[in-house]
């Protein structure tokens, strides 16, 4: 290894990147096996058949109509991967149409079957008796036929509008043998879609509404001949857009996209097998569609309405169920007199020490909701802010935004009008919030907000105090259930001074691009990332330890990933824990054998973003310090931003430093879990492939079942006081919480204090520094600094940095002591 700067290799051919429509399809391939898969429990497969639904339908919406845009303004420019749209297109449908099939074969074959061996019966309409048959055709015509509009297809009425992932039935007629004509049937979104027919102690029979509606045409088509029926779903582009500079409105032009997406060119048709041909040209002419578009398949055409078969009440054929905790450091916390010094307040417990969140381990409701509702209502709060991308259609964050205003607070809200499907949602919020007089800004010229952050200011004995929420995930209860996620209570100030300027941004005329600790986009966060990537390669090259471990959903940026070649190619090791899309192959001879990637997939959808690198510490006692690239401690990170051009351009993103030992430790056990799963967990092949990981003869790691056992043991144990314990006997401990560097004795002298903080606790007697530190940690930090490992504050408001615990705690005693 040598310090040279790294070689100026070529690392532009294409065959070094994937390319990113493939590999999220890959990633929903993933996701379909979780159905697939004969030893996931039944009801938990039929809820991942309704998820592959969900997440097929958005993919075509978005990116395949995003690809048909670009075909159809001319586009044939290449991507990275050295594909032209036309290119990515047909090879996207290409590679998602076996996955259509797969599901629908799966539901019909195996899913299906084994439902009705559980009492579970989905029943063709012809198989019920006629006794059933004559209980829904009273139910068709008095609940549904009154909701169905039928509209033809003739000389005297133009081609219906078809809705964008409506159900439809196909009906050709005929009168008296003459020519035949085409209706088509909306299947009603306000009707269930699973009808019961009946039930009994051992079995539940329901049956289709397309298949009662189909069943009973001649109620609505009376005194003509139903020739044939054909189902059929279509799916629009949702890549619809207006100029931001130009509009007047931007509230205005979020309802025109809303009302555009409606009519948006058609990219996907999913036919009944059976469907006549006469049915499939007349679609195929009438939408403007290629062959290429139309997907035939057997069996329903549409799951998502499935999912309502895991609300059955069978633990039998379902996972254990799972109730998010609470935190061990808010456990028994009523709130006290607040505003009342030292009363038991959720503020005392930040302050004393920084919290991580982890959901859906540890509850919403009893702690980012708390925070919020504690801030509303105490006295002392001057003002709180906060950033809202996705939230719930019932949402408590708001209405505790509502309350704070009502209480006297100074409130701001950012509410993202361009959160894509979340619009409309977001613009009844915002009327909501302008009503009840809070300020809400609703988006900014050519970014999207997309920071998860809040932030409550709190006047207190010794000044204002700035507490702070830096997150992964969304303000939603509803996700946050599903999702996991991390979120950090701080009270330390330079990260509260930070999102102040980040919220100035949001009503003011620009983003300040100098911040003490939050690496922003899109000003700061892309050049800190880069230089913290080619910093481990100094380190490798200088022949010192390096390694780079992150997790995220998403590593989809090219210079990013070019950056992690080069880091490869200089000896970093690295290790990507990647849900989604991933452009970067791992283990290609000369560029990524140091490089491995998983992606996990399980119960919960894996949200959560850290960032960890090493930075040398394995062996910064041998190194000189104070220069740049030498050997420090290493670092850990958190926060909204994917490795995406998206995230890193052209979103507002906040990622925070986590400098609290203890939280450190809970993301250290994270990542070391995410890379030691062997039942969940998916390892990526150099070809871009992935493999599925088994434990075989090894004890059985499975990442979210672990960190639930441990949020257990957390909520249970008073001896544990943080979110999980963060150790388990097969989890190897192989990334650095600190530096194991061997402490210099401080020497320099300490400055006097010219004033005493009267109202900071006294320390207790015992002299270990460490000891000393855990019980001031409102007045010190670490710093951001090659040469200082810690930076205590004075009570005159200035900073005094020490290189050891020891002259820190040096310095505590000195100024805070009043013994």
């Amino acid at each position: 290894m040598t310090s040279e700067e790294p070689p100026a290799d070529d690392l532009s051919d294409p065959s070094y990147y994937l390319n990113r429509e493939l590999s999220e399809l890959s990633f929903q391939s993933r996701v379909l096996q979780q159905a697939l898969d004969d030893r996931t429990p039944l009801l938990e497969r039929v809820r991942f058949l309704a998820i592959v639904t969900k997440n097929l339908d958005e993919f075509f919406m978005k990116r395949i109509g995003g690809l048909k845009q670009q075909i159809e303004a001319g586009v044939t420019e290449r991507t990275v991967d050295g594909r032209t749209p036309r290119e990515q297109w047909e090879e996207a449908i290409d590679k998602a149409r076996p996955m259509f099939e797969a599901q629908a074969q799966c539901y019909q074959d195996e899913i299906r079957p084994a439902l009705a061996d559980a009492g579970i019966t989905i029943a063709d309409y012809e198989d019920l008796s006629a006794d059933q048959q004559a209980q829904m055709r009273e139910y068709f015509e008095t609940s549904v036929l009154p909701t169905l509009t039928p509209l033809s297809f003739d000389p005297a009425h133009p081609f219906p509008f078809i809705s964008n992932l409506s159900l439809s039935l196909a009906v050709l007629t005929s009168r008296n043998g003459g020519d035949s004509t085409f209706t088509r049937v909306k299947i009603p979104q306000n009707r269930p879609r699973l009808v019961e027919v009946g039930e009994s102690d051992e079995n539940v029979v329901y049956v289709l509404l397309e298949e009662i509606i189909r069943a009973n045409l001649d109620l609505l088509f009376p005194n003509v001949d139903v020739l044939e029926t054909a189902l059929f779903k279509l799916t629009r582009n949702a890549e619809v857009r207006r100029n931001e500079e130009v509009a007047e409105d931007l509230i205005d032009m979020i309802e025109e996209v809303i009302e555009q997406r409606r009519f948006a060119t058609a990219v996907r048709l999913e036919l009944e097998a059976n469907a006549p041909e006469s049915v499939t040209k007349l679609l195929i002419d009438q939408l403007d569609l290629d062959e290429r578009e139309v997907i035939r398949l057997s069996g329903p055409l549409d799951y998502r309405e499935l999912m309502d078969l895991t609300d059955l009440d069978r633990p039998d054929l379902s996972l254990t169920s799972w109730s998010p905790q609470p935190h061990s450091r808010f456990q028994g916390l009523d709130g006290g007199d607040l505003g009342v010094e030292d009363s038991d307040s959720i503020f005392d417990v930040i302050r004393r020490k920084d919290v991580l969140l982890h959901h859906p381990y540890h509850s919403f409701g009893d702690t980012v909701q708390r925070f919020l509702d504690e801030a509303a209502s105490d006295p002392n709060v001057l003002a709180i802010k906060a950033a809202i991308y996705r939230t719930a259609s019932d949402s408590k964050v708001i209405q505790s935004l509502i309350d704070a205003a009502e209480n006297g607070k100074q409130v701001a809200a950012m509410v993202e009008l361009k959160a894509r499907f979340d619009e409309q949602n977001n613009l009844e919020w915002v009327r909501k919030l302008e009503e009840e007089g809070i300020h809400v800004a609703y988006g900014t010229i050519g970014l999207k907000t997309h920071t998860k952050t809040a932030l409550v200011v709190r006047e207190e004995a010794d000044g204002v105090r700035l507490y702070s929420h830096v997150a992964t995930g969304n303000y939603h209860s509803g996700t946050a259930k599903g999702y996991v996620d991390l979120g950090m209570l701080t009270a330390d100030r330079d990260i509260g001074q930070d999102l102040v300027k980040v919220f100035n941004f949001f009503t003011g005329p620009a983003l300040d691009e100098a911040f003490r600790k939050l690496l922003i986009a899109p000003v700061t966060m892309r050049d800190e990332l880069t230089s913290y990537i080619r910093r481990e390669a100094e380190h490798a090259r200088a022949g010192r330890p390096a390694r780079i471990v992150a997790k995220m959903n998403a590593l989809e940026d090219p210079k990013i990933v070019e950056e992690l070649y080069r880091a490869s190619m200089a000896g970093v090791d690295i290790d990507l824990l990647v849900r989604d899309i991933c452009r970067l192959r791992p283990g290609i001879e000369g560029r990524s054998e140091n490089v491995s990637v998983r992606s996990i997939v399980s119960r919960f959808l894996e949200h959560s973003r850290i960032f960890y690198f090493e930075n040398g510490a394995r062996s910064a006692s041998s190194q000189e310090t104070g220069e740049a690239g030498d050997a420090g401690d290493p670092e850990y990170y958190i926060g909204s931003a994917d490795w995406m051009t998206r995230n890193l351009d052209k979103r507002v993103e906040a990622v925070a430093p986590v400098e609290d030992r203890d939280i450190r430790e809970q993301l250290r056990f994270i990542l070391e879990l995410g890379l030691a799963d062997n039942t969940t967990a998916w390892e990526m092949q150099s070809d871009g492939s992935y493999e599925r990981c088994e434990a075989g003869d090894d004890p059985v790691i499975e990442t979210q079942s672990v960190l639930m056992e441990q949020a257990l043991v957390a909520a249970s144990d008073d001896s544990v006081t943080r979110g999980i314990p963060a150790k388990h006997e097969h989890v190897l401990e192989t990334l650095l919480v600190e530096s194991t560097a061997t402490e210099e004795t401080e020497e320099s002298a300490e400055p006097e204090a010219e004033s005493v903080d009267s109202t900071a606790p006294t320390p207790a007697t015992n002299s270990d520094p460490e000891h000393v530190l855990d019980s001031f940690t409102e007045v010190w930090y670490v710093p951001d600094s090659a040469h200082y490992d810690y930076a205590i504050r004075t009570p005159d408001g200035d900073r005094v940095y020490r290189k050891t615990a020891e002259g820190a705690a040096s310095v505590v005693k000195r100024l805070y002591s009043s013994n």
